[in-house]
């Protein structure tokens, strides 16, 4: 399961105006327009894909059960995604 917060570089508890803000930030980092790299396209659709789901309240909850069904169903899975997510935003 993608972690959509860590896409946007968020915590669970962010607020809908911090997803906008983050949003916005990802988006005018990673826009093709503006930024040449190789991956710049597929980084720029999964900030677009994380925004979308996030920003609706309906589909951002189905979400966050989701994420606490797969904790306790494949913890073992879930805890190394997290820490994962976690080493790759403190390392970067």
């Amino acid at each position: 399961m993608k972690n959509y917060y860590a896409v946007l570089g968020l915590d669970s508890d962010a607020s809908a105006s911090a997803i906008k803000s983050a949003y916005r930030k990802k988006a005018s980092e990673f826009h093709p327009d503006k930024n040449t790299a190789a991956d710049a396209a597929e980084q720029f659709r999964a900030v677009q894909e994380a925004y979308d789901l996030l920003a609706d309240e309906v589909k951002r909850h189905a979400y966050d059960e989701s994420r606490r069904r797969s904790l306790l169903e494949r913890p073992l899975e879930t805890a190394e995604e997290i820490w994962r997510t976690y080493m790759n935003k403190v390392l970067q």
